[in-house]
This record gives C-alpha cells, sequence and structure tokens, in this order.
C-alpha cells in the first residue's frame, strides 16, 4: 500500500531546485501554498549555461547561411530550367560521349525568329545508301553546330578567344566579328562539332552561345564507288552523283537507298582497273559491268578517283566520272552495233562479203585496216579481224537513214538517262551533215562520241535477245521493279551476233579475255584521242567490251584505258587486245563466282559448238554472193568459198601479235565530225 509522501517533513537536499510545499497546521492537505526558498546556483553550471548560449548563437548563423546558399542555388536552377533553359544539359552530353547521342525532340531556343533559323526538316536524319547486299556505303551520324546570339553577348572578343581554346580549327577574329555584329540575332560559328567539343564549350557558360543539331555524312568504304555517290556539301545537301540525284528522296524519307552495285564486284573491277592502268601508265580508266536482263549497273568505276571523306581535297581529275560523265570515239567496239544494224535490216547477209583490199577514198581523206588482209573479208572475218574498211562498206550497204534511226532505238543521240547528274550527251553529226562520209566512220566508230555507258547499254541490247533496257543505279530484285524495254532487234539477229562476239575471243584479237567455263565473247577497240588539230598520234583510247556467258548472256564487262603506254610485254603496242582484253579477262573470272556463275566444264563442248560460226560461212544455194551496193569483187582476190559444211576445217587464226582494231586513219574535216 502506498503512502503519501510527507512533503512538509521531507529533506532539503533531495530536491535543491524545487518549490517545497507548507500548510498550518490542522489546515486540510489541499490547502497547502508555495514556500519561497533561496537556490544555490554553482559556477560550473553558470558556465554550462554560457555555452550553450554561445552554441545556440553559432547554430542560428550557420542556419543563416545555408539558407543564403540554398536560395542561391534555388535561383541558378530557376534561370537553368525555366528562365534560360540550356539546350544540351551536361548530363546529356556525357550521356553523348559513352553511347552516343539520343534522338530527343529537335532542340528549341528563342534566339532567333523561326524564319532566320534553319528548318528542322533541313536536319532530319538523311537515309542511308548501301549497295545490293545491304552494305553501307552512305550514313549520317549526328553532329551539332554552334550558334549564336550577338545580342546576347557581353564581351565578343573574349567569347571568341574561349572558343578559340576549345575549337583551334576556327578563325578566332572571324568569329569574334561575326559576335560583334549587333544587327543579327543568329550567326553560325562552327559546324560539326564533337560530343566532347559540346561538353568543353558548355563548361565555359559564354552566355547566348548555343547548339543546333545537325548530321554528318560519312561514306565507310572510303573510295569505293566515290564518284558514284558523289557527295554532299556542309548542309547535308547532294553535290554529285546519287546523293544529289536523290537529295529529295534521302531527305525525306528515312529508308535506305539501295543500288544496283556489289562493292564486292567493285572492288575487284577497281583492283584490276588500277593494275592495269600502273602498268601501261595510262593517264585515266573506267570499268562497267551490267546485268544485261534488268540493266542494272554492278559496278562502276573511274580512275583516278579520291576518298570521298576527303572530297575537299579532290582534283577535277579526280571527280569526273568517265563512265558516264565523258564521252569518246568508241573505236571498233561500235562495229558491233553496225553488223547487227545491216544483219536487221537486211542489207547484209552473214555469207556475204566486202572488198578490203584497198582504201576508200572520200576526197582527200582515206579510211584504212591497220595491218589489214588486203582481201576480200567475209562479214565474219570484217569482226573478227577489226576491219575499218569492211564495216564501213557494211554501213554504206546499209544506209545513212537507217544508221540514224539505228542509233536512235540505242540511244546513242541522247543521254542514257542514268541516275546520275553527270550525264554527258553524246556528240554526233547535225541531221543536215550526216552525209556519206558520216556514215562511212560511224560505222567503225569515228565520227560519233558517246560514254562509255551509252556502248555497254547498246551491247547488252545485241546480246540480251534485242531488247534495249534503260541502264539504272537502283536495285530491282522485284520482276515488278524492273523497266519495259524496248525491242530494237529481232531475237535471230541476236543470236548471230552473240556468235560473232564469241569468234572475236577464240578467233579474234580478244583471245586474252578468254576465261575457261564463261564462254567470252566481246570486241576491241582502240581510237585515236581527238586533239585541237584532228588526232593525235599515239594516244588511243583502248577498250574491250564483253559479254559473259555468251550461251546464256547475263553480265556485260567494259574496260577501258585512257592515253596507255606501250611496253616490252605489249610488244610496243598499246591497243585494246594488249591492254585493256586481259583486265577484262581477269575481271570474268573472279566476279563470275561472286555473281553466282561457275564455270561450265561437263557439257563446255556442247556449248562451244553452238557458239560456233565459221570465218568463211557458206553462201546458200541461190543467195547473192554480194550485196546490192557493195562493189564487185576484185579479180585477183577470191570471193568467198562456197556453201561448206559447218564442221569442215577453216583456217586457223595464229594468236595475234596486235589489236587490229586500231581506228586510225580517217581525217574528217570538222563540219563531217
Amino acid at each position: 500500500m502506498s503512502k503519501t509522501p510527507d512533503l512538509q517533513n521531507a529533506p532539503d537536499a533531495h530536491a535543491p531546485f524545487t518549490s517545497r510545499l507548507a500548510r498550518r497546521l490542522g489546515a486540510p492537505r489541499d490547502a497547502a501554498v508555495p514556500r519561497m526558498e533561496d537556490v544555490r546556483i554553482t559556477a560550473p553550471d553558470l558556465d554550462r549555461r554560457a555555452t550553450m548560449d554561445k552554441t545556440r548563437g553559432r547554430l542560428v548563423l550557420a542556419a543563416g547561411g545555408f539558407m543564403v546558399l540554398f536560395t542561391a542555388i534555388g535561383l541558378k536552377l530557376a534561370v537553368a530550367t525555366i528562365i534560360a533553359p540550356m539546350p544540351l544539359r551536361a548530363q546529356e552530353a556525357r550521356k553523348l560521349l559513352q553511347s552516343g547521342p539520343p534522338s530527343p525532340p529537335p532542340l528549341k531556343t528563342a534566339m532567333a525568329p523561326a524564319a532566320a533559323r534553319p528548318t528542322e526538316a533541313q536536319h532530319a536524319k538523311r537515309a542511308m545508301i548501301t549497295d545490293r547486299n545491304g552494305e553501307v556505303l552512305a550514313l549520317s551520324l549526328p553532329t551539332a553546330a554552334v550558334i549564336a546570339n550577338p545580342r546576347a553577348l557581353i564581351d565578343p572578343a573574349d567569347a571568341a578567344h574561349k572558343l578559340k581554346s576549345v575549337l583551334p580549327r576556327i578563325d578566332e577574329e572571324q568569329v569574334a566579328e561575326r559576335l560583334a555584329d549587333q544587327s543579327k540575332q543568329f550567326v553560325y560559328l562552327a559546324r560539326q562539332v564533337t560530343p566532347r567539343e559540346q561538353l568543353a564549350i558548355n563548361d565555359l557558360g559564354i552566355p547566348g552561345v548555343d547548339f543546333e543539331r545537325t548530321e554528318r555524312r560519312r561514306y565507310p568504304l572510303g573510295r569505293v564507288a566515290a564518284q558514284v555517290l558523289g557527295g554532299v556539301d556542309v548542309d547535308g545537301h547532294g553535290i554529285a552523283g546519287v546523293e544529289r540525284h536523290f537529295n529529295e528522296r534521302l531527305a525525306t524519307d528515312a529508308t535506305p537507298l539501295r543500288l544496283s552495285i556489289d562493292v564486292r564486284a567493285q572492288a575487284v573491277v577497281r583492283e584490276e582497273l588500277l593494275s592495269a592502268m600502273q602498268e601501261f601508265k595510262a593517264i585515266g580508266a573506267c570499268g562497267i559491268v551490267m546485268d544485261v536482263r534488268t540493266g542494272e549497273v554492278i559496278a562502276m568505276v573511274s580512275l583516278p578517283d579520291f576518298d570521298i571523306n576527303n572530297s575537299g581535297s579532290a582534283v577535277p581529275n579526280e571527280r569526273v566520272n568517265r563512265a558516264v560523265g565523258a564521252v569518246y570515239e568508241p573505236g571498233s567496239t561500235f562495229k558491233l552495233q553496225t553488223v547487227s544494224m545491216a544483219l536487221d535490216a537486211g542489207a547484209v547477209h552473214i555469207w556475204n562479203g566486202f572488198d578490203a583490199t584497198s582504201p576508200i577514198k572520200i576526197g582527200r581523206f582515206s579510211i584504212n585496216d591497220f595491218e589489214g588482209k588486203h582481201r576480200w573479208l567475209s562479214v565474219p572475218e570484217i569482226i573478227a579481224y577489226s576491219s575499218n574498211i569492211g564495216a564501213a562498206r557494211m554501213a554504206e550497204a546499209t544506209g545513212t537513214a537507217v544508221q540514224k534511226v539505228w542509233m536512235d532505238k540505242l540511244g546513242m543521240t541522247k543521254r542514257t538517262g542514268i541516275e546520275l547528274p553527270e550525264n554527258a550527251a553524246p556528240l554526233f553529226p547535225p541531221a543536215n551533215n550526216w552525209g556519206e562520209a558520216a556514215t562511212l566512220t560511224i560505222g567503225f566508230g569515228h565520227g560519233i562520241a558517246v560514254t562509255p555507258l551509252h556502248v555497254v547499254s547498246g551491247t547488252a541490247a545485241l546480246a540480251n535477245g534485242g531488247v534495249k533496257l534503260p541502264p539504272t543505279l537502283v536495285a530491282q530484285d522485284s520482276a515488278d521493279l524492273r523497266p519495259a524495254g524496248t525491242r530494237i532487234m529481232q531475237a535471230s539477229t541476236s543470236d548471230i551476233t552473240r556468235k560473232l562476239m564469241r569468234l572475236v575471243v577464240t578467233a579474234g584479237y580478244g583471245k586474252s579475255a578468254e576465261v575457261p567455263g564463261y564462254f567470252v565473247g566481246g570486241k576491241t577497240g582502240t581510237a585515236e584521242k581527238v586533239s585541237g588539230h584532228g588526232y593525235a598520234k599515239h594516244a588511243n583510247v583502248s577498250a574491250f567490251m564483253s559479254v559473259f556467258p555468251m550461251n546464256a548472256p547475263r553480265y556485260a564487262v567494259y574496260m577501258m584505258l585512257d592515253d596507255p603506254k606501250a611496253d616490252a610485254s605489249t610488244h610496243g603496242y598499246s591497243t585494246a587486245g594488249w591492254v585493256s582484253a586481259p583486265a577484262a579477262g581477269r575481271v570474268i573470272a573472279r566476279i563470275g563466282p561472286m555473281l553466282g556463275l561457275l564455270p561450265e566444264t561437263d557439257t563446255a563442248a556442247a556449248t562451244e559448238a553452238s557458239l560456233a560460226i565459221p570465218l568463211q560461212p557458206g553462201r546458200p544455194a541461190g543467195a547473192p554472193a554480194t550485196t546490192p551496193r557493195a562493189p564487185a569483187p576484185v579479180a585477183q582476190n577470191k570471193p568467198p568459198r562456197a556453201a561448206a559444211p559447218p564442221s569442215a576445217a577453216l583456217p586457223v587464226v595464229a594468236p595475234p601479235t596486235r589489236d587490229l582494231s586500231r581506228d586510225v586513219t580517217m581525217r574528217m574535216p570538222a563540219n563531217a565530225r
């Protein structure tokens, strides 16, 4: 049981700081009243109280300091995030350094009116360009441009000096001048800065300096198809090649543009072309591979070339695309056009022959054969031995009117239409000057100048069954995407032309292009270059035009050297059979397997027999021995032999010691060219 404490009798020592209660004797317990007492405080207690008071003062002072600090931080954050937000925060810049830039909404700034700033569409990501197998040829990498509002700057010279410390490549004086122009609210200071440079510029803390998201076009394969791709300017707009032709499509459609180019074949053609160019010290070269069934260009090489990533250092000679941007007299490669035209028009038959004994005289000019046979030549011999006289006679027998129509149908009188702005127009005689002289010279590849792509596209039509297809650089896997061709000749004429092309390689002057199992057919062509005063001696354009396999044509291969120099290996000659045909053969041997064509070995003999044509075909009974407009055979020259069975042995032509397709002897006045 608890007891109520006796407050009156409690000892004072137990409650030194507590008031005690007292009551009168006999008064009730609740009548107790306080009784005042003196309390003693020792010196240590006073020191302790002073220390507490001092500590409380310091805490108040520290709290005030922190309050000021946090207020300043809050104001700074408000300025940075609400009043004047930075377009690219430091943490975003660091993220760019680690993993590349994200794709956030476009940067916004209020520094200049919308009309004075580039539109967002100008900075939309430009589509990639790939080859037919998906290999990347061109892509855009995100970068930034440094921009500024001169009106927001305090010290333009100081700002320019600070920017120079981060961007050594800029002109400090020029930047300072731009920043000092108070009449403008928007100026460019530097383009294509890296994320690291962005971060460093941000750290400078220059008011009025901002960033704008841009792109930088890169070409991972460097020199591969440089002239075909063309390149872009500093603003990302195409300036040449595919980049320019498809500029709008690449800028508005993010889907990769897939070209018909195969980088594997492109590399092979360039390697072999460069090797031949260096060996024969040519000043230029070009090579083309085309699918004769679709018109797709599989490879297009022009040398010398350049690294498209450093296009600013390229000289004009490297920028030109010789395949489409330069015109040349095609030389004897054009004799395939002449014989196909004559056969298809019915003006000439395969068993006909022409007198190539002596030159053709036209006024004071003459047409000769380079080391000709000086005898009557059959149509196959004219092609195999590349007779200028025989080809001119065939053109004469066909007539000028037919020749003009034929050139038009083959596209030789207009641009090729390929997707390149550098598509040069051919040169040919005007209608009122396309007379006898022009007809004869065009018959053997002079008097007209076309691009190499004209020659390839026209020859593809001769080999694929007689259908002219527009050349294209866009991949066309689907049959629905393939352009409709135009039939220009009978399929039977194409069959004969293919056999004549095969004859050039097996028994003519294209033997060095032979590749076992691929049944290569072709035509050599060596044309003297035109100078300021007619033709230049010892300056040739040597080309070999080939198609393989001739039993089922798939690909055309064209190899050309501009002004090659002879050496000991060519016995002093720089004609196509020596310098261009071997390179074409090496290209065919290498790209055939890449493109899915393996050499045929098991049925090679049967295939060869199906392509065979005699050098001197027998004349069917009752058929005329000569063409209506051809001159009668000279007495001392025997006409083509009478009909003989196809299996009859014909004289074997020895391997060529030089290319007789050198078309050099005709000197026509300027108004006849």
